[in-house]
Protein backbone atom coordinates (compact mmCIF):
# COMPACT_ATOMS: atom_id res chain seq x y z
CA UNK A 1 0.00 0.00 0.00
CA UNK A 2 1.97 2.88 -1.21
CA UNK A 3 0.64 6.40 -0.58
CA UNK A 4 1.40 9.79 -2.16
CA UNK A 5 1.64 12.44 0.07
CA UNK A 6 1.29 16.16 -0.53
CA UNK A 7 1.39 17.26 3.61
CA UNK A 8 4.17 17.59 5.89
CA UNK A 9 2.86 14.97 8.25
CA UNK A 10 0.43 12.19 7.50
CA UNK A 11 -3.02 11.11 9.75
CA UNK A 12 -1.58 7.31 10.12
CA UNK A 13 1.48 5.40 8.89
CA UNK A 14 1.19 1.51 8.25
CA UNK A 15 3.83 -0.51 9.31
CA UNK A 16 4.49 -3.49 6.49
CA UNK A 17 5.74 -5.85 8.35
CA UNK A 18 8.53 -8.09 6.89
CA UNK A 19 9.33 -6.74 3.27
CA UNK A 20 9.62 -9.59 0.78
CA UNK A 21 8.29 -12.05 3.39
CA UNK A 22 4.36 -11.24 3.29
CA UNK A 23 3.76 -14.95 2.37
CA UNK A 24 5.58 -15.85 5.86
CA UNK A 25 3.80 -13.66 8.23
CA UNK A 26 1.19 -15.99 9.50
CA UNK A 27 4.15 -18.42 10.51
CA UNK A 28 5.97 -15.25 11.73
CA UNK A 29 2.79 -14.63 13.81
CA UNK A 30 2.76 -18.55 15.50
CA UNK A 31 6.46 -17.61 16.71
CA UNK A 32 5.58 -14.38 18.33
CA UNK A 33 2.57 -15.49 19.71
CA UNK A 34 4.58 -18.18 21.09
CA UNK A 35 7.67 -16.08 22.96
CA UNK A 36 5.39 -13.25 23.69
CA UNK A 37 3.71 -15.81 26.05
CA UNK A 38 7.06 -17.23 27.61
CA UNK A 39 8.53 -13.87 27.74
CA UNK A 40 5.04 -13.08 30.20
CA UNK A 41 5.17 -16.41 32.00
CA UNK A 42 9.15 -16.66 32.28
CA UNK A 43 9.56 -12.98 33.73
CA UNK A 44 6.37 -13.24 35.82
CA UNK A 45 7.83 -16.03 37.06
CA UNK A 46 11.32 -14.55 37.97
CA UNK A 47 8.91 -11.24 39.86
CA UNK A 48 7.09 -13.86 41.80
CA UNK A 49 9.94 -15.91 43.21
CA UNK A 50 11.83 -12.90 44.11
CA UNK A 51 9.11 -11.05 46.15
CA UNK A 52 8.06 -13.82 47.50
CA UNK A 53 11.52 -15.30 48.86
CA UNK A 54 13.07 -12.93 51.54
CA UNK A 55 16.07 -14.48 51.27
CA UNK A 56 16.69 -12.89 46.97
CA UNK A 57 16.05 -9.37 48.88
CA UNK A 58 19.25 -8.65 47.59
CA UNK A 59 20.60 -6.21 45.04
CA UNK A 60 21.61 -8.82 42.70
CA UNK A 61 18.53 -10.10 42.76
CA UNK A 62 16.86 -6.27 43.03
CA UNK A 63 18.52 -5.57 39.65
CA UNK A 64 17.53 -9.10 38.02
CA UNK A 65 12.89 -7.38 39.13
CA UNK A 66 14.25 -4.48 37.02
CA UNK A 67 15.53 -6.33 34.22
CA UNK A 68 12.15 -8.21 34.05
CA UNK A 69 9.97 -5.44 34.60
CA UNK A 70 11.81 -3.81 31.61
CA UNK A 71 11.57 -6.85 29.63
CA UNK A 72 7.55 -7.02 30.30
CA UNK A 73 7.12 -3.30 29.30
CA UNK A 74 9.14 -3.48 26.05
CA UNK A 75 7.79 -6.82 24.68
CA UNK A 76 4.75 -5.06 25.42
CA UNK A 77 5.01 -1.72 23.57
CA UNK A 78 5.63 -3.80 20.25
CA UNK A 79 4.40 -7.35 19.82
CA UNK A 80 0.98 -7.11 20.50
CA UNK A 81 0.72 -4.62 17.66
CA UNK A 82 3.38 -7.26 15.40
CA UNK A 83 0.75 -9.66 15.80
CA UNK A 84 -1.96 -7.08 14.80
CA UNK A 85 0.10 -7.05 11.17
CA UNK A 86 0.97 -10.64 11.23
CA UNK A 87 -2.43 -12.24 11.83
CA UNK A 88 -5.19 -9.52 10.51
CA UNK A 89 -2.96 -7.31 8.25
CA UNK A 90 -4.00 -4.16 10.45
CA UNK A 91 -0.59 -2.72 10.42
CA UNK A 92 -2.01 1.18 10.38
CA UNK A 93 -1.00 3.32 13.37
CA UNK A 94 -1.70 6.75 14.20
CA UNK A 95 1.14 9.21 13.92
CA UNK A 96 0.66 9.49 17.58
CA UNK A 97 1.00 6.02 19.15
CA UNK A 98 3.71 5.60 16.07
CA UNK A 99 5.97 7.95 18.19
CA UNK A 100 4.71 7.16 21.87
CA UNK A 101 5.87 3.17 20.59
CA UNK A 102 9.14 4.48 19.69
CA UNK A 103 10.02 6.93 22.23
CA UNK A 104 8.63 3.42 25.04
CA UNK A 105 10.43 0.88 23.01
CA UNK A 106 14.02 2.60 22.53
CA UNK A 107 14.47 4.23 26.06
CA UNK A 108 13.22 0.78 27.45
CA UNK A 109 16.15 -0.72 25.47
CA UNK A 110 18.08 1.76 26.67
CA UNK A 111 17.14 0.75 30.49
CA UNK A 112 17.75 -2.31 29.79
CA UNK A 113 21.06 -2.00 28.92
CA UNK A 114 21.84 -0.16 32.07
CA UNK A 115 20.73 -2.53 33.94
CA UNK A 116 23.27 -4.94 32.86
CA UNK A 117 26.04 -2.53 33.65
CA UNK A 118 24.62 -2.31 37.01
CA UNK A 119 24.77 -5.95 36.75
CA UNK A 120 28.04 -5.91 35.75
CA UNK A 121 29.30 -3.71 38.62
CA UNK A 122 27.34 -6.37 41.08
CA UNK A 123 29.75 -8.54 39.92
CA UNK A 124 32.90 -6.38 40.15
CA UNK A 125 32.73 -5.54 43.40
CA UNK A 126 31.50 -8.97 44.88
CA UNK A 127 34.55 -10.85 43.26
CA UNK A 128 36.97 -7.96 43.21
CA UNK A 129 36.08 -6.29 46.97
CA UNK A 130 34.51 -9.34 48.80
CA UNK A 131 34.79 -7.95 51.99
CA UNK A 132 33.17 -4.88 51.20
CA UNK A 133 30.57 -5.71 48.98
CA UNK A 134 27.55 -6.62 51.50
CA UNK A 135 28.44 -2.69 53.18
CA UNK A 136 29.07 -0.85 49.25
CA UNK A 137 26.58 -2.56 47.42
CA UNK A 138 23.15 -2.21 49.19
CA UNK A 139 19.71 -2.57 48.07
CA UNK A 140 19.47 1.56 48.20
CA UNK A 141 22.12 1.46 46.02
CA UNK A 142 20.51 -0.71 43.77
CA UNK A 143 17.72 1.18 43.46
CA UNK A 144 19.40 4.66 42.54
CA UNK A 145 21.18 2.53 40.04
CA UNK A 146 17.37 1.57 38.77
CA UNK A 147 16.41 5.37 38.91
CA UNK A 148 18.89 6.55 37.30
CA UNK A 149 19.01 3.57 34.23
CA UNK A 150 15.52 5.57 33.97
CA UNK A 151 16.18 8.82 34.01
CA UNK A 152 18.92 8.21 31.54
CA UNK A 153 16.73 6.07 29.63
CA UNK A 154 13.60 9.08 29.45
CA UNK A 155 17.09 11.51 28.93
CA UNK A 156 17.99 10.40 25.71
CA UNK A 157 14.82 9.57 23.89
CA UNK A 158 13.30 12.90 24.96
CA UNK A 159 14.56 14.96 22.18
CA UNK A 160 13.41 12.12 19.79
CA UNK A 161 9.12 13.18 19.55
CA UNK A 162 10.60 16.94 18.60
CA UNK A 163 13.17 16.25 16.23
CA UNK A 164 10.79 13.75 14.32
CA UNK A 165 8.14 16.46 14.34
CA UNK A 166 10.76 19.28 12.32
CA UNK A 167 10.82 16.39 9.68
CA UNK A 168 8.22 16.40 6.48
CA UNK A 169 7.07 13.92 4.79
CA UNK A 170 6.15 13.54 1.03
CA UNK A 171 6.90 9.94 -0.68
CA UNK A 172 4.85 6.93 1.15
CA UNK A 173 3.54 6.54 4.50
CA UNK A 174 4.67 2.86 4.53
CA UNK A 175 6.92 2.26 7.10
CA UNK A 176 8.83 -1.22 6.06
CA UNK A 177 9.53 -2.26 9.54
CA UNK A 178 7.10 -4.42 11.90
CA UNK A 179 7.55 -1.38 14.82
CA UNK A 180 8.03 2.26 14.46
CA UNK A 181 11.65 2.12 14.91
CA UNK A 182 13.37 5.38 14.80
CA UNK A 183 15.61 5.33 11.52
CA UNK A 184 12.91 3.13 9.39
CA UNK A 185 10.23 6.46 9.77
CA UNK A 186 13.79 8.91 9.69
CA UNK A 187 14.17 7.53 5.81
CA UNK A 188 10.56 7.93 5.14
CA UNK A 189 11.51 11.71 5.29
CA UNK A 190 12.07 14.36 3.01
CA UNK A 191 14.30 16.94 2.96
CA UNK A 192 17.83 17.21 5.29
CA UNK A 193 17.46 14.34 8.13
CA UNK A 194 20.91 14.59 8.98
CA UNK A 195 20.56 15.97 12.52
CA UNK A 196 18.10 12.86 12.92
CA UNK A 197 20.71 10.60 11.45
CA UNK A 198 23.28 12.08 14.02
CA UNK A 199 21.45 11.65 17.04
CA UNK A 200 20.25 7.91 16.28
CA UNK A 201 23.92 7.64 16.06
CA UNK A 202 25.54 9.41 19.13
CA UNK A 203 22.79 8.00 21.40
CA UNK A 204 23.54 3.94 20.22
CA UNK A 205 27.08 4.78 20.38
CA UNK A 206 26.34 6.28 23.93
CA UNK A 207 24.26 3.41 25.15
CA UNK A 208 25.90 0.23 22.81
CA UNK A 209 29.19 1.77 23.00
CA UNK A 210 29.46 2.83 26.39
CA UNK A 211 27.88 0.25 28.00
CA UNK A 212 29.22 -2.25 26.34
CA UNK A 213 32.60 -0.87 26.94
CA UNK A 214 32.04 -0.49 30.84
CA UNK A 215 31.24 -4.11 31.17
CA UNK A 216 34.17 -4.96 29.31
CA UNK A 217 36.54 -3.32 31.88
CA UNK A 218 34.66 -4.42 34.51
CA UNK A 219 34.82 -8.33 33.43
CA UNK A 220 38.39 -7.56 32.27
CA UNK A 221 39.10 -7.09 35.88
CA UNK A 222 37.00 -9.61 37.39
CA UNK A 223 39.05 -11.87 35.10
CA UNK A 224 42.44 -10.63 36.33
CA UNK A 225 40.71 -11.07 39.93
CA UNK A 226 40.00 -14.37 39.39
CA UNK A 227 42.85 -15.46 37.87
CA UNK A 228 45.05 -14.95 40.99
CA UNK A 229 42.93 -17.25 43.38
CA UNK A 230 45.46 -20.06 43.69
CA UNK A 231 42.73 -22.76 43.81
CA UNK A 232 41.40 -24.25 40.59
CA UNK A 233 37.65 -24.68 42.79
CA UNK A 234 37.90 -21.34 43.91
CA UNK A 235 38.11 -19.83 40.20
CA UNK A 236 35.44 -22.00 39.04
CA UNK A 237 33.34 -20.59 41.61
CA UNK A 238 33.77 -17.10 41.13
CA UNK A 239 33.45 -17.68 36.96
CA UNK A 240 29.78 -19.25 38.10
CA UNK A 241 28.88 -16.23 39.74
CA UNK A 242 28.88 -14.68 36.27
CA UNK A 243 28.19 -17.12 34.06
CA UNK A 244 24.22 -16.41 33.90
CA UNK A 245 24.89 -12.52 33.64
CA UNK A 246 27.16 -13.17 30.78
CA UNK A 247 24.91 -15.68 28.98
CA UNK A 248 22.52 -12.84 28.83
CA UNK A 249 24.42 -9.82 28.09
CA UNK A 250 25.38 -12.44 24.73
CA UNK A 251 21.78 -12.75 24.42
CA UNK A 252 21.11 -9.07 24.85
CA UNK A 253 24.05 -7.13 22.96
CA UNK A 254 25.18 -9.66 20.04
CA UNK A 255 21.67 -8.92 18.26
CA UNK A 256 21.83 -5.10 19.05
CA UNK A 257 25.50 -4.96 18.03
CA UNK A 258 24.54 -6.96 14.37
CA UNK A 259 21.59 -4.76 13.98
CA UNK A 260 23.51 -1.76 14.19
CA UNK A 261 26.42 -2.47 11.92
CA UNK A 262 24.36 -3.67 9.16
CA UNK A 263 21.99 -0.92 9.28
CA UNK A 264 25.05 1.56 9.57
CA UNK A 265 27.47 -0.23 7.16
CA UNK A 266 25.43 -2.91 5.56
CA UNK A 267 23.89 -1.05 2.50
CA UNK A 268 24.02 -3.80 0.36
CA UNK A 269 21.97 -6.27 2.95
CA UNK A 270 18.84 -6.97 2.05
CA UNK A 271 15.46 -4.79 4.30
CA UNK A 272 13.85 -7.78 5.52
CA UNK A 273 17.61 -9.19 7.54
CA UNK A 274 17.78 -5.32 9.20
CA UNK A 275 14.11 -5.76 10.40
CA UNK A 276 14.29 -9.52 11.37
CA UNK A 277 17.40 -8.46 13.36
CA UNK A 278 15.34 -5.46 14.92
CA UNK A 279 13.25 -8.30 15.89
CA UNK A 280 15.40 -10.54 17.73
CA UNK A 281 16.67 -7.99 19.74
CA UNK A 282 13.25 -7.47 20.96
CA UNK A 283 11.83 -10.80 20.72
CA UNK A 284 15.41 -12.79 22.34
CA UNK A 285 16.26 -11.17 25.12
CA UNK A 286 13.15 -10.79 27.12
CA UNK A 287 12.28 -14.67 26.35
CA UNK A 288 15.82 -16.11 27.41
CA UNK A 289 16.77 -13.78 29.99
CA UNK A 290 14.26 -15.83 32.84
CA UNK A 291 14.96 -19.16 31.57
CA UNK A 292 18.93 -18.23 32.09
CA UNK A 293 18.61 -17.24 35.30
CA UNK A 294 15.79 -19.89 36.17
CA UNK A 295 18.31 -22.27 35.36
CA UNK A 296 21.54 -20.92 36.56
CA UNK A 297 20.74 -19.38 39.57
CA UNK A 298 20.80 -21.96 42.29
CA UNK A 299 18.36 -19.96 44.66
CA UNK A 300 15.81 -19.11 41.96
CA UNK A 301 15.68 -22.45 40.86
CA UNK A 302 15.16 -23.93 44.44
CA UNK A 303 12.64 -21.29 44.73
CA UNK A 304 10.92 -22.22 41.71
CA UNK A 305 10.43 -25.83 42.55
CA UNK A 306 9.60 -24.78 46.19
CA UNK A 307 6.68 -22.64 44.77
CA UNK A 308 5.43 -24.86 41.59
CA UNK A 309 6.53 -28.63 42.43
CA UNK A 310 5.59 -28.74 46.40
CA UNK A 311 4.84 -31.92 46.04
CA UNK A 312 8.59 -32.61 45.10
CA UNK A 313 9.30 -30.94 48.23
CA UNK A 314 7.04 -33.48 50.09
CA UNK A 315 8.56 -36.49 48.81
CA UNK A 316 12.09 -35.09 49.73
CA UNK A 317 11.35 -34.76 52.94
CA UNK A 318 9.79 -37.78 53.74
CA UNK A 319 12.82 -39.53 52.43
CA UNK A 320 15.08 -37.62 54.58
Amino acid sequence: MMVNLTYSWPSAFVLQGIPGLEAYHRWFSVLVCISYVIIITGNCIILLVIVSEPALHRPMFYLLCMLSTIDLAASTSALPKMLCIFCLQAGEIQVDSCLIQMFFIHALCMMASAVLLAMALDRYVAICFPLRYTSFFTGSLAAKMGVASVVRGTLLMSPCPFLMKRLSFCRTNVIQHTYCEHMAVVKLACGDTSINRAYGLSVALIVIGGDFLCIGLSYFFIVRAVLRLSSIEARFKAFGTCASHLCVIFISYTPALFSFFTHRFGHNVTPHIHILLANLYLLFPPMLNPIVYGVRTKEIREQIIRIFLPSRNMVKSRSV
